[in-house]
């Protein structure tokens, strides 16, 4: 069963899983203060169908273990 999220398989299927670590390796030392400003944009990602998947990133980036969660679902090995 695969319990990637969606966003993620979307973002591997564009070729993107590459730059997203980059990402996260910048966002990570942020990354409570990066959710709350992802919590302050998620209504108007709401209007383009982004509110969902910009929850969920905020919510990864919450957790202690949350950037390294993402990375392993960005992994290429799945």
């Amino acid at each position: 069963m695969n319990d990637t999220p969606e966003w993620i398989d979307k973002i591997k299927a564009r070729g993107l899983a590459g730059p997203c670590r980059t990402l996260l390796d910048v966002l990570e030392p942020f990354g409570p203060l990066s959710a709350q400003m992802l919590y302050v944009l998620q209504p108007v990602g709401s209007v383009f169908g982004w509110g969902r998947t910009i929850r969920h990133l905020a919510d990864a980036l919450e957790q202690p273990d949350g950037v390294e969660t993402l990375r392993h679902h960005l992994a290429d090995d799945d």
